[in-house]
């Protein structure tokens, strides 16, 4: 099936009428509401902080730090253009690893002693571009997400250098993993939990407000979620499944009691995918009349069911847990569900549903999460794709209490003042929506840095630009 451009559904008719022919459940207003007549414009109060609007910056994983993962003036430029954007809330403004063979790339941040001052300059920077831009900083509420890339290392290169929980019959096959020798025992993963805690020290002495213990998208902290197979303390029942999330937050709390913490969560998780007939997405053969290792899955590899996370959650609360930030999946094996696109990234597989769907499977999962947890504070993901319907969707969300921030990633890369031009009564400027081309995965998979290519003038003068365009077109020669 062809799917339709959002750019091309113009109309309220057009658009509701679409997504009701491909089952895409979304809340919409008819109208958009700009400046501060907008649900997006309503304030908010979280343990004492107060916030003027609803919006949040996502925290993505970066491709343009040094060798040693302190930020480069790439990086900055980024931070400073999440400042500008308007956002009250910098939900961990980059996925931060704790130590360097934990970096999903060998140009990923990495807070040590040798990288805390530049870090700390980073979010100053951040914090100085607002205040600049809107008179005061006041409101902002900067986090900084800590993570352990787990079975998706690649500290030194292209090449994986995994450390995984346990064995996985479809990863293990899609990633060609075969070396025992990456299976962390318990003795490994009490030193990372020690890791964990020397980094939010650093995070707070950085200035951040809170830190973000990583449990998505596949990374170390979502699998353990799924280790139902592993032996030992942290894998099998539920209880010991969440002892590394536990165990962490004990020791942040011990050494860094002044720090808050969030946690960002994949709340739902399918089977690995990859390229079937005509190239179009399908799950992997699993063995087993069930699938067991999708954290919020039904067991069919390719549906949810929320009795975890709900047990998830309320964990979060006796944890004294308030900040939470829902997401789905994985970009490295069901990139569909995670972040809702039409156009795949490079590595990537055709699409099996209209991405509209997987945005409506976010919200939903989102709303369903918050109905059941009301005094949590949550924020939702993968509004990018929406694009000029952006705002007449996050505006109902807000309205019927579906979530309490909307999340922008994608759309900060592109268009980082969206916040802030809608809050001040708009328009959005058509030309700068992130349109979900994925050059922005595509460039950093092939060893080029993160940036929006395709919109941001500024990556369009870079010599990457090129170099992403000849491989786009040789890539596509390939498939053809």
């Amino acid at each position: 099936m062809a799917y339709r451009r959002v750019a091309q559904l113009r109309s309220y008719q057009q658009f509701t009428s679409y997504c009701e022919s491909v089952g895409a459940d979304l809340p919409v207003d008819e109208r958009a509401v700009f400046g501060k007549e907008s649900p997006l414009a309503r304030p908010y109060a979280y343990r004492g902080h107060d916030f003027s609007n609803r919006f949040a910056i996502l925290p993505m994983e970066g491709w343009d730090g040094d060798s040693d993962g302190r930020p480069t003036d790439l990086t900055i430029r980024r931070w400073r253009r999440f400042g500008e954007s308007g956002a009250k809330l910098i939900w961990g403004g980059e996925a931060v690893a704790v130590r360097p063979d934990g970096r999903a790339n060998a140009r990923q941040l990495v807070i040590s002693d040798r990288t805390v001052k530049g870090i700390a300059e980073l979010r100053e920077s951040l914090q100085d571009a607002h205040e600049a831009r809107f008179g005061s900083a006041d409101q902002l509420l900067i986090g900084l997400q800590l993570t352990h890339s787990g079975r998706f290392c690649r500290p030194n290169g292209p090449a994986l250098e995994p450390m995984v929980l346990y064995r996985h019959p479809s990863l293990d096959k899609k990633f060609q993993l075969e070396d025992e020798d990456c299976l962390m025992s318990d003795g490994e993963i009490g030193a990372l939990i020690e890791d964990f805690g020397r980094a939010a020290v650093l995070a707070g002495r950085a200035g951040f407000d809170f830190v973000d213990i990583k449990h998505c998208h596949g990374y170390l902290g979502h699998e353990f979620l799924s280790a139902v197979n592993r032996k030992g303390k942290y894998g099998g029942d539920f209880e010991d499944r969440t002892r590394f999330l536990r165990e962490t937050v004990e020791l942040v709390r011990a050494l860094a009691p002044a720090l808050d913490i969030g946690v960002r969560l994949s709340a739902i998780d399918w089977a690995p995918f990859h390229a079937g007939n005509n190239r179009i997405g399908e799950p992997m053969p699993c063995d087993g009349e069930t699938y067991p290792y999708a954290f919020g899955g039904d067991g069919t590899g390719i549906g949810y069911d929320l009795s975890e996370p709900k047990r998830f959650l309320a964990l979060l609360r006796e944890l004294d847990i308030g900040l939470l930030c829902i997401t789905a999946g994985s970009p490295y094996y069901n990139f569909h569900i995670q972040r809702p696109a039409i156009f795949p990234p490079s590595d990537g597989y055709l699409l099996p549903e209209d991405p509209l769907v997987g945005v409506a499977r976010q919200i939903q999962v989102t709303a369903e999460l918050k109905a059941a947890f009301p005094d949590l504070t949550m924020v939702g993901s993968g509004y990018s794709y929406l694009q000029d319907w952006l705002p007449n969707v996050a505006g109902a969300v807000i309205k019927r209490g579906m979530a309490d921030f909307i999340g922008l990633g994608r759309m900060a890369l592109s268009y980082p003042h969206l916040p802030a031009d809608l809050l001040a009564g708009g328009p959005l400027q058509r030309k700068r929506i992130c349109r979900t081309f994925s050059d922005c995965t595509t460039a950093p998979r092939n060893g080029m840095v993160s940036g929006c290519f395709p919109l941001d003038n500024f990556y369009k003068s870079r010599d990457e630009y090129d170099r992403l365009t000849t491989l786009k077109k040789e890539q596509a020669a390939q498939k053809a």
